[in-house]
């Protein structure tokens, strides 16, 4: 018994030996010596030599100076990989989609042909009429309660600005504890739909949304003030402004600038989708240089498609562009943009 016993142990002691330790540090000398780069990240490194990212995974770019990757679920969290998983009967998944396209979109043909819809959405929501009725905010609200208390939730800002409105309007609290009495003391989301009922008819034709200006001590502040155009509106009432206009032709755009990877993490977007973010990209950057805008486009397209790659050296599949490497050829090319 104490032999079968001594001989167990001693198997479990060499297979924790062999696969815990030399195993592993086989496969590490061997992936340093061979494939350094690969085993280390695969790294990419900034003009000044710092590290920036990953070549596999995505992360995200908002200035307009640079390429953007495609939307995330999990918010480019490398720890939290993950798929958005709604349903195309979500409304969730509408509302993200028009939410990316407002700011965006162009016409088909037409007179504006070519031309952004944005402006026409704003002019639109500015007459604060939608199928037939009027406060366009209110209306939406009404219509999607979780959209609004998300509003409220997703900046510490937003919450601010609707307890300040709770505070000066203490009978229309009232009003709803008494309607409401499981929440005798309603929190800042709780209130969100009654806030922007109330919002509307104070303010027609203008959504809160965060602006920038001078405190009294000459910082630059945000705050949340009523405004009537800006990419708050745009991107939140495209789809009601679309529900309006069903017969409007708009130009399609390509199914990776909405739609998320399965990971949330696809470093890569396609060379369709770039080519498409392209004018905002040149333009910038040619605004920024003083450069003729046309000259600039030509530069950054060559970027493209030199480093443009299909899959399995271009056998199959479509081109594809690495968000952060395109990125970082546009700053060692041109330099950091204005902050």
């Amino acid at each position: 018994m104490l032999r079968i016993i001594s001989k167990s142990l001693w198997l479990l002691l060499f297979s924790v030996i062999i696969c815990c330790g030399i195993y592993p540090a086989l496969l590490w000398v061997v992936g340093q010596i061979l494939f350094p780069f690969q085993a280390d990240g695969s790294m990419l490194k900034g003009p000044d030599g710092t590290l920036v990212g990953s070549r596999l995974i995505a992360q995200p770019f908002t200035k307009d100076e640079y390429f953007q990757p495609r939307p995330s679920a999990c918010s480019y969290d490398g720890s939290a990989s993950s798929s958005s998983a709604l349903a195309p009967s979500n409304y969730a998944l509408r509302n993200r989609v028009a939410t990316a396209l407002g700011p965006i979109v162009t016409y088909k043909g037409g007179p504006k042909a070519g031309q952004p819809v944005a402006p026409d959405i704003e002019t639109w929501f500015q007459q604060d009429q939608y199928q037939g009725g009027s406060n366009i905010v209110a209306q939406w609200a009404d219509a999607h309660n979780s959209l609004a208390q998300a509003w409220v939730n997703a900046d510490p800002s937003h919450s601010l600005y609707v307890s300040n409105w709770a505070n000066a309007h203490p009978q229309v609290v009232a009003q709803f504890v008494k309607d409401n009495p499981s929440t005798p003391q309603p929190q800042p989301a709780d209130l969100a739909v009654t806030f922007f009922e109330s919002f509307s008819k104070e303010h027609p034709g203008r959504f809160p949304s965060a602006v920038t200006t001078n405190g009294a001590d000459g910082k630059p502040q945000t705050i949340i003030q009523p405004v009537k155009e800006g990419s708050d509106i745009q991107s939140t009432f495209f789809d009601m402004w679309r529900q309006n206009h069903p017969r409007v032709a708009l130009q399609d755009v390509p199914g990776d600038v909405v739609t998320t990877s399965g990971s949330g993490l696809d470093p890569h977007i396609t060379l369709q989708n770039a080519e498409y973010q392209l004018d905002r990209v040149a333009s910038k950057w040619a605004a920024n240089l003083k450069r003729d805008p046309a000259e600039v486009r030509r530069e950054i397209d060559n970027f493209l498609k030199t480093n443009a790659s299909a899959p399995f050296g271009g056998i199959a599949g479509e081109p594809l562009i690495n968000v952060l490497e395109i990125n970082l050829v546009l700053r060692n090319r041109y330099g950091a943009p204005p902050s």
